[in-house]
Order: structure tokens, then C-alpha cells, then sequence
């Protein structure tokens, strides 16, 4: 696609991004508090056993129906070309391409959810789970499995009424689906567990519950009110309906890594005994928090709006709006990660440690969250250039370099996992793969949307180490006290101690990057002002 050089910039569109990311980053905020609380639920009630390693491995196999179907494949196809079609005055196309793909990708789906719940427990016991110590769990991770399946229907219908919705630059109806997600779950961990044996099945039902309302039914009524005009169709031949089938392929068939990451650390993770894959798991999810606030949310904002350049060719706008995304990620989530580090013993013990969760469980989770931290700014930096990508309707690209940071990441881990690393390998080859992944992707987005701004990126990296060594300073003075050891593993006091800390050392962070005149840090400001005239309100 050719530039337009005759187009003046303008900041309407980067304003729409600010304020899109603002909804998603606070929606993502939300469903990561609920994501907390309900893993500080479920760790204080079942514990870590093999109950609960037999929760986090069922959702393997749904996992694997979600990153083919709802997750990559979905948002590198259909929404780019939703988003052209919507763009470029053909609506009634965007709607047959609509039509065409919902129902064909349906029929698929349901065939596939019948086959892995048929073959659930030989596909455990031979292959995803096949190395745990104890063989009876296979009948407990199928029969979980089964139950949480039917929800990847209602992820892959929901996607698809959610990317209608972002090609209209809504975001407010879409953030609702993981909140409600995760107050399924917790339901299912307090309520449905007393009607169920054992009680971990409840969570299952709960997230089913969970996806079937936030995926399926409230963005139906939200593009329902909004206006839809489709009909079911297995037209193949229709443009829209090819070109998205054809960008799918590649994603399908490829393993990029942020697709398989959890499934492959968990088929690991069961080597290692009891309770391996719980404590993988939670602290997996403590790095992911950063992920979802900082680098999902605004590559979900962003998304739109570089298609929209994209199929209008302002290249120059595209680049602008790019290199300034990537500069805010960096900008966010280097102190995010410092601060994790450092207080990760506290953050383990303040949401976790409680009922049957222990304090030597408290002790391996910090452990593996200190190596996930590592590689935070790069997972976060990866969902931001995937969507570059996927505006320029490339999906080959990103597949290939996925794929064979894969092959890197498991080629870390035979080695690794031999040493006294043991099962903590997992999480820092997963923090040294996807370094080199989101290297390899900004080489390769660079010729293809005219450049990329390094430089920028780099000095903007460079000045957030220095900022983040105030972030050391302030965590370290809380962390390493004698009081903060004292009250360790007394929930209410950890909080209240980690809470202070993240609070003032990201206060002195702010104050030293606004002093090194970086202008990302305008972004704390400019969310501090809208805070301050919400309250005002």
C-alpha cells in the first residue's frame, strides 16, 4: 500500500488512541484485580495439590481451540478486513464477510470441540500431561476439560462481535468479557464448589458460566442495539470471506510462542511433581498482569487505528503512531518490572499466602516471578508489533519468527532444566525468548512500513533503567526492612506494605523520568488529570 503524501497529520486519531487505551487499560486493570482475586481465592481454599494442577493442566486443550480459532488467528484475519471493508464505505461487505466466517468457523469449531472432548484423557495421558507422577489424575483433567470446551464457542462468536465492535472504535463492551470471565470463575470456586466433588471441578463450570454471558451474550445485545445486518453463510468464494481464511492459515499453522508459551511450560511443569504447575502458573499470571494493563490494552487501542491507516495508505501516521505506542510500553512496564522483582516476595505473600497456601509456596512463586520479570517489556512490547503486522496484513511474518522463538525457547529448556534451575528454567527461558523474538520483529516491521524510529526506542529504554533505579532504591528500602520481614505472611499488613511501596516508587520513578524530560511520562499526567476531573465529578 502506497503513502499519500498530500495528507496532513493530525492528532485526532493519536487522541482516539490515548483515550481507547485509557478505557482498555482500565477495563484490563479491573479484570487483572479480579484475576488476583480470584487466584487469592482459589490458592487459599484448594491450596497447591494435585487438585489444582489438574485445574491449571485441563485448560490445555481449550487453550490450544482458543489460540487457533479466537485468539491469533481471529484478530490477525478477520478484524483487518472487517476494518477495511468498514473503512472504506463498503459496510454491506463487512457484514457478508461477517456472515460467511461466523457461520463456516462455527461448524469447525463444534466438530473439533466433539473430537478433543472424545479423546481428552489419551490426549493427557500420552501427550500434554503424559510425564505426571501420579496416572489418576488423567480422568479429572479430561473430565474438567470437557466442561470448560463449549466456552471456546462462545470465545470464537464473542471475537467476532468484539472485532466489530473495535473496527467501530467501541471498547467499553468488549472489556466487559474478561471481568465477567473471572466473576464466573470465582463463583465457581465459592458457590459451585459445595455442590461438586472435588470442589476444583466448580471453577470450571464457573468459567464456562463466566465466558458464555461476557463473550457471547452481552456483546450480542451490544451489536444488536447497534445495528447488524448479516445473514448465516458458507459463500467461500466471497472476497472477504477468502482473504480472511487466507490470513488465518499461517497462524494456524504455525507456533508462535505467546500461543503456546502456557501450554508448553505446563506440559513441562509436570515433570517436576506436585504442585509444579500451580506455582508455575500463579506466578506466570503475576507477569502477565503487566501484560494485560500495559501491553495488550494499548495494542488493543491501537489496532483500529493502524488499520484504518493502513487501508486509507498514511504510512507516515502509521509509523508515527507505532513508534509512539512501543516508546509508552517501554516506558510503563520497565519500572513494573523492577518493582515486581524486587517486592515479589511481598506481592506472592499479600495475594496468596492465606488457608492452604504456604509460606515455602510463597517462597517458589517469588522464585519464578523474579525470572518472569526478566522479559516483561518484551512480552508487552509483542502484542504491539503483532498488530502492526496484522494491519499491513501480514501474518506469514510474525508466525515464522513466533515459531522459531519456539524452537529457541524449548531448545533453553532441555539444557536448563538439567541444572539446579530445575522447573524454574521455565520461566527464564520464557523471559530470554521473547527478548529475541520482539528484536527479530522490529527488524522485520522496519522495511515494511517505511522505517521504525530504534533510536527513539532505544534512548526511551535507556532513560527508563535510569529512572528504575529509584524504583530499586524506594522497594529495596520497604522490602528488605525488618518490619516488612516481620509482618511477611500476614496478609492485611503485606498488602498494606506493598501497596505503599508500588505507590511511592512509582510516584519517584515519574518524578525522575519527567526530570530527564521524557515525554511518555506526559501519559501519567494526562491520566492523573482525567482522574482528578472524574473526581471532581
Amino acid at each position: 500500500m502506497s503513502e499519500t503524501p498530500d495528507v496532513e497529520p493530525t492528532n485526532t486519531e493519536s487522541s482516539g488512541v490515548a483515550k481507547a487505551g485509557g478505557i482498555m487499560m482500565a477495563s484490563l486493570l479491573l479484570s487483572r484485580v479480579l484475576g488476583l482475586v480470584r487466584d487469592s481465592i482459589i490458592t487459599g481454599q484448594f491450596g497447591v495439590s494435585q487438585d489444582t494442577d489438574a485445574y491449571r493442566l485441563a485448560f490445555q486443550l481449550p487453550d490450544m481451540l482458543f489460540f487457533l480459532i479466537s485468539g491469533g488467528a481471529l484478530s490477525s484475519a478477520f478484524i483487518p478486513v472487517f476494518s477495511e471493508y468498514w473503512h472504506t464505505g463498503r459496510k454491506q461487505e463487512a457484514w457478508k464477510t461477517f456472515g460467511g466466517v461466523l457461520t463456516i468457523i462455527s461448524v469447525i469449531l463444534l466438530v473439533l470441540i466433539f473430537l478433543t472432548g472424545v479423546f481428552a484423557e489419551p490426549l493427557f495421558r500420552n501427550v500434554l500431561a503424559r510425564n505426571y507422577e501420579n496416572p489418576e489424575i488423567y480422568p479429572l483433567i479430561a473430565s474438567m476439560s470437557r466442561i470448560l470446551l463449549p466456552a471456546q464457542f462462545a470465545f470464537f462468536v464473542g471475537g467476532l462481535m468484539m472485532g466489530t465492535l473495535y473496527a467501530r472504535k467501541v471498547f467499553t463492551i468488549p472489556g466487559l468479557g474478561p471481568n465477567i470471565y473471572n466473576v464466573g470463575i470465582i463463583l465457581g470456586a465459592v458457590v459451585i464448589s459445595h455442590f461438586v466433588s472435588p470442589g476444583v471441578i466448580g471453577m470450571c463450570w464457573g468459567a464456562t458460566i463466566g465466558a458464555i454471558v461476557g463473550n457471547l451474550v452481552v456483546p450480542f445485545l451490544a451489536i444488536k442495539k447497534m445495528g447488524m445486518d448479516f445473514l448465516p453463510s458458507f459463500d467461500t468464494k466471497h472476497e472477504g470471506v477468502r482473504k480472511v481464511f487466507k490470513l488465518m492459515l499461517p497462524v494456524i499453522l504455525g507456533l508462535s510462542l505467546p500461543s503456546v508459551f502456557g501450554i508448553i511450560m505446563q506440559g513441562f511443569g509436570s515433570r517436576f511433581g506436585v504442585g509444579t504447575n500451580t506455582v508455575l502458573d500463579l506466578s506466570n499470571k503475576l507477569m502477565q498482569a503487566p501484560l494485560g494493563i500495559f501491553g495488550q490494552s494499548l495494542a488493543i487501542a491501537v489496532f483500529p487505528v493502524l488499520t484504518q491507516f493502513y487501508a486509507q495508505g498514511r504510512m507516515d501516521l502509521f509509523r508515527k503512531q507505532l513508534d509512539g505506542t512501543m516508546r509508552t510500553v517501554v516506558y510503563l512496564t520497565v519500572p513494573a518490572s523492577v518493582l515486581m522483582a524486587v517486592m515479589a516476595p511481598q506481592l506472592v505473600s499479600a495475594l496468596y499466602e492465606h488457608g492452604r497456601f504456604t509460606p515455602q509456596n510463597t517462597v517458589d512463586a517469588a522464585i519464578c516471578l523474579r525470572f518472569f520479570c526478566l522479559g516483561i517489556w518484551a512480552w508487552c512490547l509483542h502484542p504491539v508489533l503483532m498488530r502492526a503486522f496484522y494491519s499491513i496484513q501480514d501474518t506469514v511474518t510474525p508466525i515464522v519468527i513466533g515459531t522459531l522463538t519456539t524452537a529457541l525457547f524449548v531448545a533453553l529448556l532441555l539444557p536448563l532444566m538439567q541444572t539446579s534451575l530445575s522447573y524454574r528454567a521455565l520461566p527464564l527461558a520464557g523471559s530470554i525468548a521473547p527478548m529475541f523474538m520482539v528484536l527479530a520483529m522490529i527488524y522485520a516491521v522496519a522495511p515494511k512500513i517505511g522505517g521504525v524510529e530504534t533510536k527513539s526506542l532505544l534512548v526511551t529504554l535507556g532513560k527508563a533503567v535510569v529512572g528504575s533505579s529509584g524504583v530499586v532504591v524506594v522497594a529495596g528500602l520497604i522490602a528488605w526492612t525488618p518490619i516488612s520481614s516481620m509482618i511477611l505472611g500476614q496478609k492485611i499488613p503485606t498488602l498494606l506494605v506493598t501497596c505503599f511501596g508500588f505507590v511511592i516508587a512509582m510516584w519517584v520513578y515519574y518524578f525522575i523520568t519527567k526530570a530527564l524530560n521524557m515525554p511518555e511520562a506526559a501519559y501519567i499526567e494526562r491520566a492523573m488529570n482525567r482522574l482528578n476531573r472524574f473526581n471532581k465529578k
